[in-house]
């Protein structure tokens, strides 16, 4: 099934952004669980783990509506090109980190380099594709994000289980990350003007926005004007959690791992079972959507996923962690690119990116302020009360789901 609907796209502007996205996800999934154990290695507590999260997400929350505008303003490739620098950069700084500072100074670059690429790759879809293709291509972009995260971790299980001297073998996972981003810098190089160029035309004629030429005239609204139009506030913290809870299975499972002696490559198995469901739920949106409409969908998505992670602490058994994360991946997968769309269809054509980079901003506020309060539980109950946590805010932002009556 991902062949056949990768195919149709497989070429131009989206072939080309879905590979850069599946690279780079790769990598970053590759090597932020080799950071949480280069970081024990080093002397980190659950605390400490749980603020490199936060450093992953603190600068971006911050850059990421200028970024989103400069690619209203100009063109979203440029935007996608500078994250990928820095992600080059990041990495080659994450190799020579001897320190916790180090760790999390090479972390904010990092992270930083990640929102860029997102911004810039989301803006690419929204300014090129039609509205009525919109559910579909942000799918297929989180479709391409969960082949890497799934691809990533087992892969970093097996560099880390080549020597027993973790120094080293955390050195080759980022290593093999930053080449992989040196990959993806050439990928992305080749977005050109063209694509960007092109974009424009349409969203004046109504072939690009749905045929509302209105709206791409309308003037653009400030961001608090954003926040208040419907469905996207409720759509930016069904998000946020949404993507917390993908950044806490990444940072804390190997921290369980660890407690329960679970090896480093069944970690990155069980957090590759997650992203293979995900990857599945993402094909599946355009008949989950005819059957069951958006709504339905998020609340499944948001709800649903908070029960399973607040049960992941009483599942001993590695069979039925594995059986836990397939559900809560598939689940998990949803929501993402229905939240996109949601955002993108709310605003006028010209703020889109604006829209999306403020999203983007939601999620980042959200894995600085949610990580950093549960760092500070996990420091007294332990790795498993993260997921308690996230859990309860996962069902409680399931409330907050926008009603759409577009399905």
């Amino acid at each position: 099934m991902l062949r056949r609907r990768l195919g149709a796209a497989a070429s131009g502007w989206l072939g080309r952004v879905l590979l850069y996205v599946l690279l780079t996800q790769f990598a970053i999934f590759l090597i932020r669980p080799v950071l949480t154990y280069r970081a024990l290695d080093l002397g980190a507590g659950d605390r400490e783990v749980g603020l490199l999260v936060v450093a992953f997400a603190l600068l971006p929350a911050v850059v990421a509506i200028p970024l989103g505008r400069l690619s209203d303003r100009r063109r979203p490739s440029i935007v996608v090109q500078g994250g990928a620098v820095l992600l080059v950069i990041g990495s080659g700084l994450l190799y020579l980190a001897s320190s916790l500072t180090g760790l999390a100074l090479a972390t904010v670059v990092l992270g930083t380099g990640a929102v860029a690429g997102l911004v810039g790759a989301q803006s690419v879809i929204a300014r090129l594709a039609p509205d009525s293709r919109l559910d579909r291509d942000f799918g297929l972009l989180t479709a391409a994000a969960s082949v890497g995260q799934m691809i990533g971790p087992p892969i970093a299980g097996l560099l880390l289980s080549t020597d027993a001297d973790r120094t080293i073998t955390t050195g080759r996972a980022f290593l093999a990350g930053g080449a992989l981003l040196c990959v993806a810098l050439v990928v992305c190089w080749r977005f050109g003007d063209r694509d960007s160029v092109a974009g424009r035309a349409p969203a004046g004629d109504g072939a690009g926005d749905g045929g509302t030429a209105a709206a791409a005239a309308a003037p653009a609204p400030g961001s608090f004007g954003i926040l208040r139009l419907p469905g996207v506030a409720g759509g930016i913290v069904a998000s946020m959690t949404l993507l917390t809870a993908v950044d806490l299975l990444i940072a804390y499972l190997p921290v369980i791992g660890e407690e329960r002696g679970i090896s480093p490559g069944v970690v990155g198995l069980l957090l590759s079972v997650r992203a293979a469901a995900s990857v599945l739920s993402r094909l599946l949106i355009p008949p989950m959507l005819r059957r069951w409409g958006r709504t339905r969908l998020l609340w499944a998505s948001t709800f649903g996923t908070g029960v399973l992670l607040g049960l992941l602490p009483l599942s001993e058994p590695v069979w039925l962690l594995a059986v836990l994360l397939v559900v809560a991946g598939f689940l998990l997968g949803i929501g993402q690119p229905l939240t996109m769309s949601l955002v993108v269809q709310a605003v006028p054509s010209a703020s889109r990116g604006a829209a999306l980079s403020i999203r983007i901003m939601g999620n980042r506020l959200g894995q600085v302020v949610l990580p950093a309060g549960i760092a500070v539980a996990t420091g007294v109950f332990g790795a498993s009360a993260a997921f308690v946590l996230v859990g309860g805010l996962l069902v409680a932002s399931a409330a907050g789901v926008p009603r759409q009556p577009r399905g």
